[in-house]
């Protein structure tokens, strides 16, 4: 969105559009009022990456609204927990648009750019990879290089050895777990790299929902960890883009 509007100033500066022109192009740069929705296209300029829509609640009309809004401009967009048959029918209608799934997530990016930094998301069992392909296609998204390992819980650690050296060489971990949920306080360490912990639903009955993983992820010994809501893998996702690009970001307002 950044560079979206530069470039619009650049042409109005170089006389390439008139006043007029460029007036026109960022008259909706605040938000889009449809009615039902306000969506907040300035929302990449504020925080750096762009809104995020929720998909439940919304009817299929209202999502279809959305989506044609956000193609028209040609802006990333990202729908979470879109069940299959609502997704079908975007689909039909905007076949530009992708759709995992197993995350229940529907996205299109218009552009791609290039990978910055390295974000690694580990994850206890298969049960977490709802969870986990949501944060991977999420951080994707964002533009961050990002690699997933899988099926390394502490039923047996022995499988998470042989990966301690790509652990240690990312800038963030997303660590997504269920059942007990002490996966993360086990790479906390192991590793001197921030950690976003994502508790899961995936459990037996005392697992309350991922009620139980969040409690021990919020009360893990290890220094070093932060914890998301349950089955968050967007807000893991958004808050390890905003660590692992922090660097650039940071130095290039110097």
């Amino acid at each position: 969105m950044r560079d979206k509007l530069r470039k619009i100033l650049e042409n109005f500066a170089k006389g390439k559009i008139s006043l007029e022109e460029a007036e026109e192009a960022l008259a909706l740069a605040p938000f889009e009022d449809l009615g039902f929705a306000r969506l907040d296209h300035h929302r990449g300029v504020r925080k750096h990456f762009p809104e995020v829509i929720y998909g439940p609640g919304k009817t299929v009309e209202e999502l279809t609204k959305i989506c044609a809004s956000f193609l028209e401009k040609k802006l990333p967009l990202l729908v979470t927990r879109v069940e299959p048959s609502r997704a079908e029918i975007l689909l039909q209608k905007f076949p530009r648009l992708s759709y995992s799934p197993r995350a229940r997530l529907i996205y299109f990016l218009p552009e791609k750019t290039e990978a910055k930094g390295f974000i690694l998301i580990a994850c206890g069992g298969t049960a977490d990879l709802p969870v986990v392909e949501e944060a991977r296609i999420c951080a994707e998204a964002f533009g961050n290089k990002v690699e997933v390992i899988v099926d390394v819980g502490v039923a047996g650690v022995h499988r998470l050895v042989p990966e301690l050296p790509k652990l240690r060489r990312a800038r963030v971990i997303i660590c997504v777990a269920g059942m007990e949920g002490a996966l993360p306080s086990l790479l906390a360490g192991l590793v001197d790299t921030p950690i976003i912990a994502v508790p899961t639903s995936a459990g037996y009955g005392a697992n309350f929902q991922g009620v139980a993983p969040l409690l021990t992820m919020l009360n893990s010994c290890a220094a070093g960890v932060a914890v998301v809501n349950i089955d968050n893998g967007f807000g893991a996702a958004y808050l390890a883009s905003l660590i692992n690009q922090l660097p650039e970001r940071v130095f290039s307002r110097a």
